[in-house]
């Protein structure tokens, strides 16, 4: 059934890194809610309405925001899909993310006002009438949930839509409450004690929960959050097998959307070749990673020197001073200044986020060790912060 639908209407469905083909699939998943939600909504407001029972309302109008939501998801990923433009340069894509803050701003709403009247209807407890059609109309919500989670997390990930995903959770969760609402029929019905409001209640903790849950997915990468680890690593493990790169630092990823990747970094190459030629080669690196892993790679050279015995000597005991400090730690850029009465050792450190030890500390520690050494060499020393999710692991001292 799901790849039957896809087929009939997504266009080129197998390109899922087109922004086009993203947008189609955004389209049909947001019609399908749209329709689904709205025949809930229709049959448990009336149901609801026939039965006076307040759990049964708040689980409709529950449907109701879904199909709202629905609508947002649509412009979201219409909006996403827009090409880049003067205004923006990086493109539109993020607007899928505000897409779903909006629908978690709207579950939220709907959760606060149906809290508020299940409270209402605990403290004044009403007779429920139960019919077959009752029962009925709640068992056939929970399989059309059921189906609708089910597509809509099947296309999340096939597109990597974290929109989605939430959509899908969101559809899973209404499975939950509306099997609450049903439980409570069932026991009144058998037992006489009046649930209604209790469960209400729980539904409304449902929706409340929902849309905590979908605000967190989509607030996240709006703020700027690490990249995955498996990328990181891909992008270093890549990069590093070229022969000309001796090492690599400063290593930048974000994201500008689902699968909008901008990355840039540092590569060290050996200053006794000619420049023109590493470069050429960097280019190549840049287009070639670029293409493989689908994001917009940027890579700086830094030529350093290799065929100096006293440089290798000092690049190496310096890195062992940090790599002692903390494995954590990494070190790069090191070149050596000689002055007549003393020489610099000027070197960068990154240090991954919220490190213990202040720049200072660890400035004090590096030195000391330094003079150790050898009195007449000083360490000049500037602190980086790493901006990806691998700080524990060391990349290339350089």
């Amino acid at each position: 059934m799901k790849e039957w639908l896809i087929r009939r209407t997504v266009r080129d469905s197998e390109r899922v890194e087109d922004a086009a083909v993203r947008s189609r699939y955004g389209m049909l998943s947001s019609v399908v809610g749209i329709l689904c939600n709205l025949l809930l909504f229709a049959a448990k407001f009336l149901i609801g309405v026939l039965s006076g029972s307040v759990s049964i309302m708040a689980d409709s109008v529950n449907n109701l925001s879904d199909a709202g939501s629905s609508v947002v998801t649509l412009i979201g990923f219409k909006v996403s899909s827009k090409p880049a433009d003067e205004g923006h340069p990086f493109g539109h894509a993020r607007a899928e993310y505000i897409g779903g803050l909006a629908v978690a701003f709207m579950i939220l709403l709907i959760g606060v006002e149906f809290f508020r009247n299940s409270l209402d209807r605990i403290l004044h407890p009403q007779a429920l009438e139960i019919r077959a059609l009752t029962l009925l109309v709640l068992l056939l919500s929970i399989a059309v949930k059921l189906w609708m989670g089910s597509f809509n997390r099947y296309i999340g990930r096939r597109i990597s839509s974290a929109a989605l995903l939430a959509t899908a959770q969101d559809s899973f969760n209404d499975v939950l409450s509306t099997g609450a609402v049903l439980l409570s029929l069932i026991v009144v019905r058998f037992t006489g004690w009046q649930l209604d409001g209790w469960m209400g209640l729980v539904v409304a903790l449902f929706i409340l929960w929902s849309g905590i849950g979908i605000a967190r997915s989509t607030v996240s990468p709006l703020l700027g959050q690490s990249p995955p680890p498996e990328l990181v690593e891909e992008i270093e493990h890549k990069v590093r097998a070229y022969p000309d790169v001796l090492g690599i630092h400063d290593l930048v990823v974000h994201s500008y959307g689902p699968r909008n990747w901008f990355a840039s970094l540092h590569a060290e190459v050996s200053a006794a070749e000619d420049i023109l030629d590493s470069h050429d080669r960097i280019d190549n690196i840049e287009r070639e990673v670029g293409e493989e892993l689908g994001l917009h790679l940027v890579i700086h050279m830094d030529p350093i020197v290799v065929d100096d015995p006293l440089v290798n000597e000092l690049r190496e005991y310096t890195a062992g001073c940090v790599r002692r400090l903390d494995p954590a730690l990494s070190m790069h850029d090191f070149r050596l200044v000689r002055g007549q009465t003393h020489s610099n050792l000027i070197f960068d450190v990154t240090v991954p986020p919220g490190y213990p030890m202040s720049d200072q500390e660890l400035a004090a520690v590096l030195e000391k060790n330094i003079a150790d050494f050898d009195p007449n060499y000083y360490a000049v020393i500037t602190f980086d912060r790493s901006y990806v999710s691998s700080t524990s692991k060391r990349v290339d001292l350089g």
